[in-house]
Order: C-alpha cells, then sequence, then structure tokens
C-alpha cells in the first residue's frame, strides 16, 4: 500500500433535507459527527479536519480529536467545502485529500488508507472513490443508495440513484436481477487540490442537480474518477431517522462507537 501521505476533511452541514441537523444527531449516545470523526483517526492520515457551517458541530469536532474549519453555509456541496478548506490553509495542488462524507460513520479508517493509495496507483487519475457489491434487489431500487458502473479498466461511467445496471431480461419476465455487476457507491473520495479547485471552478451540471450527486460534476467535465471494488461489509450512511435507529441496533450488536 502507498505511503503518500494524505488529508482527510469531513464535511457536515446541518441543513440536510431528509435529517435535519444530522451530523449532531446522536447515534449510540453520541453526536454523529464524533463516531465519523473517529473512524477518520483510525486511518493513516496525517490530519483530520471537520468543515462546517455550524458553531455547535466545529465544537464537537474538536473535542472528538480532530481539527475544525468553519466554512459558508451558503456552498453547495461537500466538495465545494473541502475545497473551500484547501483555499484557506493555501494547500500546494499535489496535496491529496480524502473527503470522508460527515453521515458515514462505521467506514473503517483502512478504507481511506486503501482510498488514498488507489489514486496514488493511478497518477493519471482526477479521482479516486470506491464501491462495494450490492447483495439484494432491494438494495439495488433503494434511492438512498447510490449505484455506480464502472468500465472495464475500473473508470466510472455513471453514478445514480437508480438501479443500475437495469436487467432489462429479468425484469420483463418478472424475475430477481442479476447483480452480478451491481455495485453501490461509498461516500469517499480522494482527489489532489489542483483538480479539487479545478472541479468546483465549474458550475454544477445538470445531471448533478437532477440525481442531486455532485459526483456527476466531474464526470460532466470529463473527468477520470478511478473506482476500487472492496468486498467489506461497510453499512450504508445515515439520511433518514430510520437509519438513526438501524445503525444504532448495528452499534450495540457490534460495539462500534
Amino acid at each position: 500500500m502507498s505511503a503518500e501521505p494524505f488529508i482527510v476533511v469531513i464535511p457536515a452541514r446541518m441543513a440536510s433535507s431528509r435529517l435535519p441537523g444530522k451530523p449532531l444527531v446522536a447515534i449510540a449516545g453520541r453526536p454523529l459527527i464524533a463516531h465519523v470523526v473517529a473512524r477518520a483517526r483510525e486511518s493513516r492520515a496525517q490530519r483530520v479536519i471537520v468543515a462546517s457551517d455550524d458553531a455547535r458541530v466545529l465544537d464537537v469536532a474538536r473535542a472528538s480529536g480532530a481539527e475544525a474549519c468553519w466554512t459558508p453555509a451558503e456552498l453547495p456541496s461537500g466538495t465545494d467545502r473541502i475545497a473551500a478548506v484547501a483555499a484557506q490553509q493555501r494547500w500546494p495542488d499535489e496535496t491529496c485529500v480524502v473527503n470522508l462524507q460527515g453521515d458515514e460513520p462505521l467506514t473503517p479508517g483502512t478504507l481511506l488508507d486503501e482510498l488514498a493509495a488507489l489514486l496514488a496507483r493511478h497518477p493519471g487519475a482526477d479521482m479516486a472513490t470506491l464501491g462495494v457489491p450490492i447483495r439484494s434487489a432491494d438494495d439495488l431500487r433503494d434511492p438512498n443508495q447510490v449505484k455506480l458502473v464502472t468500465d472495464a479498466a475500473g473508470r466510472a461511467l455513471y453514478f445514480s440513484r437508480a438501479p443500475i445496471p437495469w436487467d432489462r431480461e429479468a425484469a420483463h419476465a418478472g424475475h430477481s436481477p442479476d447483480l452480478t455487476q451491481a455495485r453501490r457507491h461509498l461516500g469517499l473520495y480522494a482527489y489532489r487540490v489542483g483538480f479539487l479547485r479545478q472541479l468546483t471552478e465549474q458550475p454544477p451540471a445538470a445531471l448533478e442537480r437532477i440525481e442531486q450527486l455532485e459526483q456527476l460534476r466531474a464526470l460532466a467535465i470529463g473527468a477520470w474518477i478511478q473506482v476500487g471494488i472492496v468486498d467489506a461489509p461497510v453499512p450504508a450512511g445515515v439520511d433518514t431517522p430510520e437509519d438513526v435507529d438501524r445503525l444504532e441496533r448495528l452499534m450495540a450488536a457490534t460495539a462500534q462507537a
């Protein structure tokens, strides 16, 4: 695994439409953002920084062992929030940044290391991200679980909340879909600051607005997103009150806190 140094930045926005105040929602007795910071600190990152528009979130971040950076509320995406941190910190273009979304409390720190190493192994790539196999038709159809498809070399072709790839023959016959190529996208990205700046200088893309998926902005400008598929049991993140209940049950069963 590459030892290329990297920084983890965790964007944490309070104004979630499906779960308002999400970073501070209590899970197993601790704010959600505290769990995410704990996972990031398990990685080999040189620094862990929480970027938020809310002082309460930043206070929890500091208390959890992360650095805290205020970013404006009007920024449209987590990527824009990370770019704002990079600008404030005046990081060089070659700095490797890993984006761990603030609603992924069970992402192992080792996956952040693997993601940074993936980008290092593909110096021509603009970004790197990860996916995991989808095991059930229900997960494939769930719009809260983002799906992805790649080419034969692992370069991303598309991301969607819709079930992709669509098994036409199975659907026509009323059968369960073939899940061989079905992948769930993990909310993780690695990029170098130079490309991050280029990406956020672009306006939101039409497909990005339709799907509400910021990674589609990168594809819209022709970016190379290298995808690594990991066969790891990484639970979906927190988007709804039902997810909070699910995560609490899972943490209680695994003593993950």
